[in-house]
């Protein structure tokens, strides 16, 4: 281990602690140095699934478990979590804790932020993986925990893996269904935003929603 401990190790080395060992013609090192050099970058490395990894030479499942949480474990660390309780005043806020959690997820994900009458967080549920529509996004689904909870509002999350996040038709269609759905049930949807790695997209700042309703 260097000196400065694990800051002041590179790529490779740190990749080499991760993975261990290596096989029966490589050390630890000269596979970690190989595979980051087939996959281009770390971030690049970061971006493939479980089975991916695992399809590597080499890797296998162990090292491909072990690998995938510390990634995991990357993304968490550098994420601003929202946490029980805390009020969100903001979108900024959610594409803060929702941004790097999304970091490489090759599909889309749907989540459910519950909040309380004072729009303090009480939970976060995902609803749904995959290509955003009506039939995978219904309001049953996503109202279930909000009545049970008996939550105030809720506000809607989901990225898009392409890296831009404007709102597509479909991504429209479903916030327009849950917001009316949530005026006949008394449960404000306050916001729908939309991560990506070029940014994020809210509908409220944009105007298609209650102006007034993260203030």
């Amino acid at each position: 281990m260097h000196r400065d401990g694990p800051r002041g190790l590179g790529e490779v080395d740190l990749l080499a602690l991760v993975l261990r060992t290596g096989d029966r013609s490589r050390d630890a090192w000269t596979l970690a140095r190989q595979l980051l050099a087939r996959c281009g970058s770390l971030a690049a490395l970061a971006e493939l699934s479980p089975g991916a990894l695992e399809a590597v030479p080499g890797v296998g499942p162990a090292k491909s478990a072990s690998l995938a949480a510390a990634l995991e474990l990357g993304r968490r660390l550098a994420s601003v979590p929202l946490v029980r309780g805390q009020a969100i005043h903001s979108p900024d806020e959610v594409q803060r804790h929702f941004a790097p959690r999304f970091r490489g997820r090759p599909k889309e994900s749907f989540h459910v932020l519950l909040l309380d009458a004072r729009h303090r967080l009480m939970s976060i549920d995902e609803v749904s993986v995959g290509t955003l529509t009506a039939s995978l996004v219904h309001p049953r689904e996503v109202f279930r925990e909000a009545i049970r909870q008996a939550a105030a509002a809720l506000l809607l999350v989901h990225h898009h893996p392409s890296g831009d996040p404007s709102p597509s038709p479909e991504d429209r269609s479903v916030t327009d269904r849950l917001s009316a759905a949530g005026r006949l049930l008394g449960i404000a949807v306050v916001d729908h935003v939309i991560v990506a790695e070029g940014g994020f997209y809210s509908f409220q700042q944009a105007g298609c929603l209650d102006a007034s309703a993260l203030s």
